[in-house]
């Protein structure tokens, strides 16, 4: 069936019925829904119908007594740990005070398994997505609102709107506690070099030194290589930094994520390095860092907002798609445990 054919068929349908419900058309015309929505935008723009809720009424009819579909949200992140399971249960639980239906799907952090999904979650008629890309994103290929979820365009004139951790106010935070309350003066930063905050991160450490009237240690950065991940140059690396805090050359330091945190401690306390004594640290994220021997203080993402927060987003652009367009950004806090001498 040609376009100006489904076209005719919409109008006729509403003509008929006074309403139509774009999946439930969709299937009786064994076409898919993305291309029903397509036809009911155009001809929206083109006066001949209005769009309501999963559908379309004839201009004028009474768009609230028309019989309205579940919206329906695909929510696409990289993985279902670490991380993620906050962001999912808040999506979850705002989706479900809102009526809409959450479909999620898991890339594991694969180009290709998350092109595979965005293609199965359009091709299922979602009405809109809720995207943690693993790189940058054709919007060109999404014919339907979405948002970015802990990730911002990687071009700044994109129409994209997104929710995301204010990750650098996170770090600056990190280094102002290590050298205000932890009295620290050569804080230094590890960051996992695979991180896709690792700049953000790197920046707001440097910007806190710098209100802090500090500079970075020589050597007091380290890029770690993620775990199983080329193990010989993370060996490398953990005992060099293990070296530089036995021999005095870093005093505090703020360790991105937490899991790595954990690495870290066992292996000073291992080398006969004091925690808090020696050496404060500060975790970022805040999954485990309380279960530590020695529990690390931490930044602490807003991750069941952010899930909360872009179903909110998604909600309105799905209702009204000529609203202005949002970028938010959630502010994480610092909890302060036994590594910095609290707690």
């Amino acid at each position: 069936m040609h376009a100006e054919e489904r076209h005719q068929a919409i109008l006729r349908r509403l003509r008929e019925r006074g309403s139509l419900r774009v999946t439930d058309f969709a299937h009786e015309v064994r076409v898919s829904p993305v291309t029903i929505r397509r036809d009911v935008e155009q001809l929206a723009e083109r006066g001949l119908l209005t769009r309501v809720h999963g559908g379309a009424v004839l201009p004028g009819a009474d768009a609230a007594a028309a019989p309205h579909e579940e919206l329906v949200f695909g929510l696409l992140v990289p993985a279902a740990d670490h991380y993620y399971p906050e962001v999912i249960k808040g999506a979850r639980e705002a989706a479900a005070e809102r009526g809409v239906r959450l479909v999620l799907g898991i890339s594991q952090y694969s180009r290709e398994q998350e092109r595979t999904q965005l293609r199965r979650m359009l091709a299922d008629g979602v009405d809109g997505l809720l995207i943690t890309p693993c790189g940058s994103l054709d919007e060109t290929e999404l014919p339907v609102p979405y948002v970015l979820v802990e990730r911002r365009p990687a071009d700044d004139l994109s129409r994209a709107e997104h929710v995301a951790t204010d990750h650098a106010y996170g770090a600056g935070l990190a280094v102002r506690h290590l050298a205000g309350p932890a009295g620290r003066r050569r804080v230094g930063l590890v960051v996992r070099d695979d991180s896709p905050h690792a700049a953000a991160v790197r920046d707001g450490y440097h910007r806190g030194l710098a209100a802090a009237g500090l500079t970075a240690p020589d050597g007091g950065v380290l890029h770690l290589a993620p775990p199983a991940d080329e193990d010989a140059r993370r060996e490398g690396q953990l005992a060099a930094f293990t070296e530089a805090v036995t021999g005095g050359a870093l005093d505090g330091v703020l360790v991105h994520n937490d899991h790595d945190a954990l690495v870290l401690l066992q292996r000073l306390r291992a080398h006969g390095v004091d925690v808090p004594g020696d050496l404060a640290v500060v975790a970022y994220d805040d999954e485990v860092a309380a279960l530590a021997d020695i529990p690390l203080t931490a930044v602490a993402p807003p991750k069941h907002a952010v899930g909360a927060a872009a179903v909110d987003l998604l909600t309105r652009r799905v209702s009204d798609p000529a609203a202005p367009r949002h970028r938010l950004t959630l502010l994480p806090e610092l909890h302060v445990r036994a590594s910095t001498g609290g707690g």
